[in-house]
């Protein structure tokens, strides 16, 4: 009865060890991502190639010496065994001769599994971990994210391409790690990370502006923490869903008439690339508002097109102008308003002033 009850508990504590982890694989050349649930179990580490390559090669293996973060591990030999417990696990595992020359090393990484609540991003406000914008149709767009404050880290790989039948892209960084590379049968990008973490800046050295894009773009972000924690989030879009005009230009011609021009961020030519301008006058002012343009009731709000000089005459009672754009083909988003506040008004007033005196 006690062989059963003991047999009955190894056959348990073997299946929990079988699974956790719950899968692994390489990210980068000796970068290991160990998925767990959260019970305990073990990842095999090798320092000369496989475990059974280590015990054929005894006189090289036995004298090997692990050390976790820095610190020497009682285990020795060419064989490893990373505890796993709960989210706990993850470590820069180096390998050394007797004489504390190198000779291997894995950074092994924890991901939680994917039922678990994320911790390392957080959502904005429009329900997303990843923003992505475009400001024209040239191939290169922005991606950006918010790190959790009780979890701030940096990029572990980018990988950037196209959605198709094809193979995924190869990705690689250079040695600052900070530009990477993502190529495949379909797709070229390059990608760099900006100086403080938290956004993308990617182009796609094969995009044809006067192509129709056929194929979504997919953009997958490892991101991971100084306690080795490891997550992934991913988007898809086409460049026509995340173009977001930047700024145009105002200025006031004569006293009834203003005019703008097109962002030199965007598109050309643009009788092929048009944009819609929305146009809102404003006959009070607006003290001690952020942003006139969202904060004051308009007086009338027009929607105009130009492709050529864009003109407008504005009312006459009119104090401000606020203008912005989108895509007159799609249904993108609007760039940010530019304000103008009419310097006629205060010409009016000085005419009225030299009559009163």
């Amino acid at each position: 009865m006690k062989f059963f009850t003991c047999s009955v508990i190894m056959s348990v504590f073997l299946q929990v060890c079988s699974q956790n982890p719950l899968r692994y694989w390489t990210l980068l050349p000796n970068i290991l991502v160990v998925e767990v649930n959260g019970s305990l179990g073990q990842q095999p580490l090798s320092c000369l190639g496989s475990p059974q390559e280590g015990t054929r090669k005894d006189d090289k293996s036995q004298g090997i010496i692990w050390r976790k973060n820095g610190v020497v591990e009682e285990q020795r030999g060419n064989s490893y065994l990373v505890q796993l417990e709960e989210s706990l696990g993850g470590g820069n595992y180096t390998c050394h001769r007797e004489d504390g020359s190198l000779v291997n090393h894995t950074v092994v990484l924890i991901q939680e599994d994917q039922t678990e609540r994320r911790k390392i991003l957080v959502k904005t406000d429009q329900e997303d971990y990843l923003t992505c914008l475009a400001q024209n149709y040239n191939g290169e767009f922005h991606c950006s994210w918010t790190w959790n404050r009780n979890r701030v880290g940096k990029v572990a790989l980018i990988q950037v391409g196209r959605i198709s039948n094809d193979s995924d892209a190869q990705c690689s960084v250079d040695v600052s790690t900070q530009r990477w590379t993502c190529s495949s049968g379909q797709s070229n990008f390059s990608c760099s990370v900006d100086e403080h973490g938290h956004r993308i800046s990617c182009r796609d050295e094969q995009h044809c502006p006067y192509a129709e894009e056929i194929q979504q773009i997919y953009v997958t972000l490892y991101v991971r923490t100084e306690q080795f924690l490891v997550e992934n989030y991913s988007k898809q879009f086409y460049l026509a869903e995340i173009v977001k005009p930047d700024m145009v230009r105002i200025s006031e011609v004569n006293t009834s008439m203003i005019e703008w021009s097109y962002p030199s961020s965007w598109s050309s030519p643009y009788s092929y690339f048009p944009l819609t301008f929305q146009i809102s006058q404003f006959r009070r002012g607006c003290k001690g508002c952020d942003n006139p343009c969202t904060e004051s009731k308009p007086a009338k709000t027009l929607m105009v097109h130009f492709t050529d000089v864009c003109q407008f005459k504005v009312k006459h009672k009119a104090k401000a102008v606020c203008v912005r754009a989108k895509d007159a083909l799609c249904n993108s988003q609007w760039s940010e308003w530019s304000h103008l506040r009419l310097r006629r008004n205060n010409k009016n007033k000085h005419r009225q002033n030299d009559k009163q005196g």
